[in-house]
């Protein structure tokens, strides 16, 4: 079944130093963009991630520091990267945990200021994991019935991505194809950052989603923990959480 689209949406897949959103770097990525007439353009690029890759990480996706010696930074491709995106949803295998958070976290080093809030996300991941329970390798061989040969190749795992969710619109009549709805249903709370360190209610209210004041209302917490806020600001969390949290300080204020 083809994607019913409003706009344009971009599947996309990280290989990376590490699984550390905020501090390990992209050494590739891939993508397929798909317009709503059906026209596909699809590109791999890989990226100098200015540290050395952890030999931990080239056993998952064999990428070397030699191989990435003589590619662009990814402040050299921001912008592009960035232009292409806009306008678009988003789609990827397990990315609203992951590739999402991870490219924010390389938009902000670069210096561009991207704005997700624009884009519906769908993680072809939780559709497979509330239907299914199982990875992308058996995710594509039970709905496509093939093997994925280069699983954790960039492009071998985007490509898999985009037709594991045509075939997921096959294979349930009840999931709609539609972008808005898809979204909706491949997520797993309503987050107010792209990490769901904080989630909104039924009410619309940020509620915090980790640690000793989950499930405390965080305008709340930031009355009455002083301390708590400056923790968040010093702590090992992406930029995009932080600002969410200051948001809500400042309105804690007034």
């Amino acid at each position: 079944m083809q994607l019913n689209l409003k706009k344009p949406i971009i599947f996309f897949d990280l290989e990376t130093t590490g699984t550390n959103v905020t501090n390990d770097r992209i050494v590739e990525i891939s993508l397929i963009k798909i317009t709503p007439d059906g026209q596909e353009l699809e590109r791999t690029r890989r990226i100098n991630p200015e540290m050395p890759i952890p030999a931990e990480a080239t056993a998952v996706h064999h990428i070397t520091d030699a191989d990435v010696a003589n590619e662009p930074t990814f402040k050299q491709i921001a912008r592009s990267l960035a232009d292409l995106f806009t306008g678009c949803d988003i789609a990827g295998f397990n990315s609203n945990r992951f590739d999402i958070p991870v490219l924010d976290q390389e938009f902000r080093r670069a210096g561009i200021s991207f704005d997700f809030s624009r884009a519906r996300f769908i993680d072809v991941q939780t559709i497979f994991h509330k239907k299914e329970q199982r990875t992308l390798v058996a995710a594509y061989k039970f709905y496509c019935g093939k093997d994925l040969d280069e699983a954790h190749s960039a492009n071998a795992d985007t490509r898999a991505t985009y037709e594991v969710l045509k075939a997921q619109l096959d294979r349930y009549a009840d999931l709609p194809n539609d972008i808005d709805a898809l979204s909706d249903f491949s997520s797993q709370n309503r987050n107010v950052d792209l990490m769901g360190r904080l989630i909104y209610d039924d009410q619309n209210r940020e509620v915090i989603n980790f640690g000793k004041y989950k499930g405390r209302l965080a305008e709340e917490v930031m009355r009455n923990d002083s301390g708590y806020y400056s923790w968040i600001l010093q702590g090992d969390f992406p930029q995009n959480t932080k600002d969410c949290f200051t948001r809500i300080k400042l309105r804690a204020k007034k």
